[in-house]
């Protein structure tokens, strides 16, 4: 099975994360895969779809979500990280909790997909005996106290860019000081979380800034709320209806250097990372050698 650090190193582009909740409430595709068979049938479609791995939960992030206990969850779950890997993916346990992600890992997850900062010392002991990689999200809080998508306080931040970098640099160090390798740090600026839609904004436009950090950058921007906060109320499309702001999303994002783009709508991002990639490759071309083709035409 090819590690997260492998695949990463072989990328020219953007890794690409597919999603499968295993959730009742998730905000955009909540209760359509709690079954086990359109679970086993989702993680075909992203295979075929092209993700290279696939973050898989049973807790849905939600403002104002209730904490899912930890047998719960494992019930959720089922058979799916088992799946993943049967398909010669990648499975990543989206989960904060150190006993869900213990249990992914006895069954072949790779990867630990915290939302939270604060279990990262617990969660990098667990990764490092277990050789996976662990993803870092900024957020402030339980998602239980957040008061909603994209609504938050705009004097949270100093500069949203410097504050959420020092404090994934300052979870990330604990992970280390617990054992994992840096090497296998991951993280993600959590647009969204604990943000407003113009800081997430400013996170996005900045982001090669969190890249600068010296570690491979997560992205999430899909289907997230504040991709549309700049239309009237009134015409902003559900999360299902957003496929045009994420890609201009997820190109922005790999343009800045974005490592893994988790996404919900694999094939479409696919295509456009490829079309982005031919368009830079042909521009790169020495001017003689688009002369000679100009000729040759």
């Amino acid at each position: 099975m090819t590690s997260l650090r492998t695949l990463l190193a072989s990328m020219r582009s953007a890794a690409i994360m597919g999603v499968l909740n295993r959730t009742p409430d998730s905000f955009s595709d909540g209760g359509r895969f709690v079954d086990e068979a359109a679970a086993r049938d989702r993680v075909e479609a992203l295979r075929r779809e092209g993700a290279h791995l696939i973050d898989v939960g049973a807790e849905s992030t939600r403002p104002g979500s209730e904490p899912i206990a930890d047998d719960d969850q494992i019930a959720r779950l089922g058979r799916s990280i088992e799946i993943v890997v049967e398909r010669g993916l990648i499975a990543s346990i989206d989960t904060t909790s150190p006993a869900v992600a213990a249990w992914a890992l006895a069954r072949g997850a790779s990867v630990v997909n915290s939302v939270a900062l604060e279990p990262a010392a617990e969660l990098g002991d667990l990764c490092a005996r277990h050789g996976a990689s662990l993803v870092l999200m900024h957020s402030r809080g339980s998602m239980t106290a957040m008061r909603g998508f994209s609504v938050y306080d705009d004097a949270a931040y100093r500069d949203v860019v410097a504050d959420v970098g020092r404090e994934l640099v300052d979870a990330a160090a604990r992970a280390i000081a617990a054992g994992l390798p840096r090497e296998s740090v991951i993280v993600d600026p959590g647009f969204g979380f604990a943000k407003n839609a113009r800081q997430s904004l400013e996170l996005l436009a900045r982001l090669d800034e969190i890249v600068a950090l010296g570690f491979p950058v997560l992205a999430g921007p899909s289907r997230k709320s504040f991709l549309v906060s700049t239309l009237p109320e009134a015409e902003r499309p559900p999360p299902g209806d957003r496929l045009a702001a994420t890609l201009a999303a997820c190109l922005a994002c790999a343009s800045r250097g974005a490592a893994i783009l988790r996404v919900h709508d694999v094939r479409e991002v696919r295509e456009a990372l490829a079309v982005a990639a031919a368009i830079d490759h042909a521009g790169a071309r020495p001017p003689a050698a688009r002369l000679e083709e100009a000729a040759r035409a």
